[in-house]
Order: C-alpha cells, then structure tokens, then sequence
C-alpha cells in the first residue's frame, strides 16, 4: 500500500492534519535538496544493501526518526503492520497480527529513506523474558516467523531443550507452533552393547541294514541290499593232502566272507554264515549323533551423536573371480563379529538407533572349489533395524526359533512291508534340528572418565609364567598379584525424615570424580528433632565410578 505524503499527512488507517507552517516547511526543504540528493537524483534511487529486521509485538508499536524528510510511504500489508505519519521526519509502527512485511520510505527526488522488514510476535519480549527468569543458564532466542516462533541457541542437556519448548508452547497458547533448533553445549556419546546369543542343537540318528547273499548248485539266487560286502571261496584243490592254509586259516574251497566298512555315522554290526543253502552276509548300521552349538557374542562400540561407528573383530577371506582372458582376480569377505549403527540423541533424551549387527562363521561343509582353490561358505546372522529407547534400556531387536525334522527310509517295496522279517529290507535316516537365537541392544549416554588408570583392562595383573610354572604347574600366564579394579556402585544417600523440623538437604554428588580408599568414611549424621546433627563431622558420599 503506496501512502503520498500530501498535506495534510495521514496514515492508511487515520488522518491526521497538520499546520500550515509544517507545509511551508516541507515545500521548502524538497525545493532546496541537499547535495548528497541531487547525486542521488542523478544516478537513480539506490537502496541499502540489507533492509533491517525490526520486531514488534502484537498490540505494540514502535517509533522511528528518520534523518531525512518523506515524501511517500509504502507498506506491503497493512493487515500485519500499520504506520501512522507525526511528521517528514517520523513514523509510528505498530503491529497488527504475527507475520512479516515490508515499510519503505522515499524522498521526493526517489531515494530511499527508510526501509525494513517489519516481523510481528505474539508477546515477543514477554516470551523472552520468561525464559531468561525459568532458564537462566541457557541461551534460548525466541524468533517469530510467519505464525510460528523459532527456538534456537545453546542448552546444556537435551531435557532442557524440551523443558523450554513446553514453556514457550504454554505461554503462546496452542494457536501458535513452536519449532525448537535447539543445540547442546557439549556433544553427546552413546556407547551400545550388543548380546548376540544362539544355542544350535543337532540330533540324528541312522539304523540300516546290510545285505548280500551266494546261492549254488543249478539254480541260483542272490539279495543284496544297502552296502555289500564280499562272498568268495578259497581257491586251490579241494581235499589236496598238504594243502595251504591262508592267513584267516581257510584252507582249499572253504568259504570266505568279507564285511562291509564301518560307516559314516556310529558302528556296524556283521552276521555271516549259511541259511537255507544260501551263503548270507548281514551287517546292521546303528549310528545316533547329539551335538550342541552355543554362541555368545557381546559387542559394544561408542559413536558421537549423529555419527556412524563401525566394529569388526574376526578377518577377511579370500574369494578368487575368474575374469576375461583366463585372469583371476582376489576379492575380500569380511567374517567374524561386527557392529555398524548410527545413533542419534532426541531433544527428550531418548536415542534413536541405526543397528546393524552381524556373527558369521567360515562354513567348509559348503565350500566350493574355483581353480584348484577351495573355498569356504559362510554362515552369517545379521538384522538391521531402526530403534528408539532410553539410555539403559534394553531391547530384543530380533530372534529366531527355528525347529526341523526330517525322517526317511530307504526300502524294497512289498518286502519291506512284511511283519518282522520286513525290517531287513528297510534302512531309516532321523534328524532333528533347533536353533535359539536373541540379539539384544542396550545403549548408554557416556562421558569420559578423567584418569586413565579408572579403566579396567583385561591384561590387568597378569604377566608371563617362570620356568617353574610352566614346567611344573603348567600354567600358561601367571597373576602379579595386584587387584583388577572393578565397577562400584554407590551407596544412597538416604535421610530419615525430621518432624517439627525443616528437611535436610540431600547432598549433591561429586561430578566426574573418582571413588578411592580415602573418600569412604562414615555416614552423614542424621539430624535430629532440634534441628542439629547428633554426632559432629562431616562425611563424603561416593561417586559412582571404579575403584582401586
């Protein structure tokens, strides 16, 4: 909205009039422009590089002095912002409703004045002050933009940045969104643990039955079934006086057998001799194996908020690929136990987690061979998934139950059937096999600990074994004595409650200061009805951390 400034002067809402002394005065002064005007005419109205920001509340105004006389009076939305003129030289602001505009003023000869960019809030510098009286400590900025107010600055703690957002959403009213780009002072870790735990167990059994006959005389008749052995006869003359004994004591034309092997899975049973002018060879497989697989893994890495973190303990295995023109490129398989995620700290404290956990395991059963090389499968559990909980919480990502069987004969039709006698022509194969596995995460907002030697090492205390240990006590490391320090917890601070007395005060616990043999002395005294402690003394309540 363009306002000429034509005597008499007037806003776009209200007319005011003014003397006619003050109009004199005005054609005066833009009949006689300044120097730095002329130039200004001469080369075009130039405006300023950045119009400023001026921020007024709602119901309030604002007033401006400028420093040469108007002409003409632009205001882009008078709905959010409106002016009233009091002279060439000044003007009142004052706002209407939240939202921006723009106020331009011009001098007769077209160079620009005054202008701005007028940003209208709701209680602005109310909303400031609250949060300077409810959080001194933090530097909150509250800006007002288009029907919305922007929270930005620097809080120690990501409960604070939710604590003031509530506080600027109660104080503006539901109406109105706040957006909170709050930041933390310090940078936050999360430390994730991982347990990985998976009990395989394995069951199979194997009963089968061997078979193989020699029939004689004009008319034969042979069975065979499963894995055969041999029937054969002692060569020589039969009857011969003198005749050579062989090494199992057969001489001449007596029959000899030969049992099959043992087989792959448990023992085998052999029967042999003659049944009803058959020579008949039986071995009998009985096989049961019970196996039990059990898998722990526990992982843990810290990452910084926002960052991603890797782990992988276990290596790389080689896998050949067969180019053009008979050239063989080696490519890398990473095995082992790794751990991939990114955390991300949330303004209320939660963390949301990026996991990528993962256990595998080289696999010969499944290998395969390229070129003369073999290589090896792998047997791999892996989940990936995206979580949100509280430091210390615990969740199970994922988890797997896993129950098969699988039963199966190997038989000869219709003999197989029969009662009893049935059995030496069927061979049974049993197996069963479960698997259990968890994959629990448990993340953890940490901070540095101060002094190096607060942390535990898995070779505390511990050095290599003399000649006498290891020769005659066979110990393969040796202890050196000293104690590994381990995690503490401290004690409560527990206070009875006093009648007709004020409550103590809890003590306040000591920041990132270690626990050690000096700091544990006796308890606070407790205070009595009268208000004062019964025993003099002082005492100081351990920190959590390591001991020594």
């Amino acid at each position: 909205m363009r306002i000429p400034l034509t005597p008499p002067f007037g806003a776009a809402r209200q007319k005011t009039t003014l003397g006619w002394p003050l109009v004199v005065a005005l054609v005066a002064a833009s009949a006689a422009p300044s120097v730095p005007a002329m130039a200004q005419r001469g080369r075009g109205a130039i405006a300023p590089a950045g119009s400023p920001v001026v921020q007024v509340n709602t119901g309030r105004g604002r007033l401006v002095t400028l420093a040469r006389p108007m002409s003409d009076l632009f205001v882009a939305d008078d709905a959010i912002a409106d002016v009233q003129v009091r002279s060439p030289t000044q003007l009142y602001i004052f706002g209407k409703k939240t939202g921006e505009t723009t106020i331009s003023a011009t001098a007769k000869g077209g160079a620009v004045v005054y202008s701005a960019t007028i940003r209208v809030g709701n209680n602005l510098d109310s909303v400031q002050q609250m949060l300077g009286l409810a959080m001194p400590e933090a530097q909150v900025i509250a800006t007002p933009m288009n029907g919305l107010i922007l929270l930005t600055g620097t809080v120690a703690a990501p409960e604070d940045a939710a604590e003031a957002e509530r506080l600027v959403q109660a104080f503006v009213g539901d109406s109105t969104k706040v957006l909170s780009r709050l930041k933390t002072a310090t940078p936050l870790q999360v430390n994730l643990q991982v347990r990985i735990a998976e009990v395989s167990r394995s069951f199979v059994k194997n009963i089968g039955v061997n078979l193989t006959s020699r029939g004689s005389g004009n008319f034969l008749f042979n069975i065979a079934q499963g894995r055969q052995g041999t029937i054969t006869t002692v060569p020589g003359v039969i009857g011969a006086p003198n005749a050579p004994v062989d090494v199992n004591g057969a001489v001449p034309g007596n029959t000899l057998f030969g049992f099959p092997g043992k087989a792959a899975l448990g023992s085998t049973i052999g029967l042999a001799g003659r049944l009803l002018g058959l020579d008949l060879l039986a071995a009998i497989d009985l096989g049961e194996t019970t196996g039990q697989v059990t898998t722990l893994a526990n992982p843990n890495l810290t990452a910084l908020s926002g960052e991603t973190g890797t782990f992988l303990a276990g290596g790389e295995v080689p896998i050949p690929i067969a180019q053009a023109l008979g050239t063989v490129t080696v490519d890398y398989k990473q095995y082992g136990v790794s751990l991939a995620y990114t955390p991300t700290v949330l303004s209320d404290g939660r963390i949301s987690l990026r996991v990528r956990p993962e256990v595998s395991q080289l696999d010969y059963s499944n290998a395969v061979t390229l070129n003369g090389t073999r290589v090896p499968g792998l047997t791999t559990r892996r989940t990936e998934t995206t979580v949100e909980l509280g430091s210390g919480q615990s969740m199970m990502i994922s988890g797997l139950l896993s129950n098969s069987h699988n039963n199966s004969y190997d038989k000869t039709p219709g003999l197989a059937n029969l009662p009893i006698i049935g059995a030496l022509f069927r061979s049974n194969a049993f197996q069963r096999n479960e698997t259990e596995l968890v994959i629990v995460i448990t993340p953890y907002l940490v901070k540095p600990v101060n002094n190096a030697s607060d942390i535990a090492l898995p070779t505390d205390g511990a050095r290599a074994p003399s000649d006498i240990d290891r020769v005659l006590l066979g110990t393969l490391s040796a202890s050196g004595g000293g104690k590994r320090p381990v995690p503490t917890v401290a004690r409560p601070a527990y206070v009875q409650p006093s009648v007709g007395a004020t409550a103590p005060v809890m003590p306040v616990p000591r920041s990132d200061i270690r626990r050690s043999e000096d700091d544990v002395r006796a308890p606070a005294p407790i205070a009595n009805g009268t208000g004062k402690s019964s025993k003099p003394g002082t005492a100081v309540v351990p920190a959590p951390g390591f001991s020594n």
